[in-house]
């Protein structure tokens, strides 16, 4: 069960999106003409939402932040479909299977 603590971050966390330019960042990958299996590591909009989600990610894979508020509030599985070609493609390129691991592992619980 979510606790006030984990709405306070929530709020954090949605302003540290908002800062970093992440409204604009979805846009451009929601975009009719965005291919998410050509989809760039090296696309700024693409690496912000990588980073956001690895952030998110990581604060519920340990607890920090309640899971199922997260998966409320957000599509993270429809944004890792987005994003995540290009993730594995970095993965490829420094042969490094950890690389947003825990962005793609939240996805994959929401299904």
């Amino acid at each position: 069960m979510a606790s006030r603590e984990d709405g306070m971050l929530l709020v954090q966390v949605a302003q540290w999106g908002s800062t970093m330019g992440l409204e604009e960042a979805q846009l451009a990958v929601w975009a009719d003409d965005f291919n998410p299996e050509e989809a760039s590591p090296d696309d700024v909009f693409v690496t912000r939402i990588l980073n956001w989600g690895e952030t998110i990610g990581t604060l519920t894979k340990n607890g920090l932040l309640d899971t199922d508020l997260v998966l409320d509030w957000l599509w993270v599985a429809g944004l890792w479909s987005r994003v995540g070609p290009a993730a594995r493609k970095l993965r490829e390129k420094h042969g490094e299977a950890a690389l947003y691991e825990n962005f793609e592992a939240l996805a994959g619980r929401q299904g």
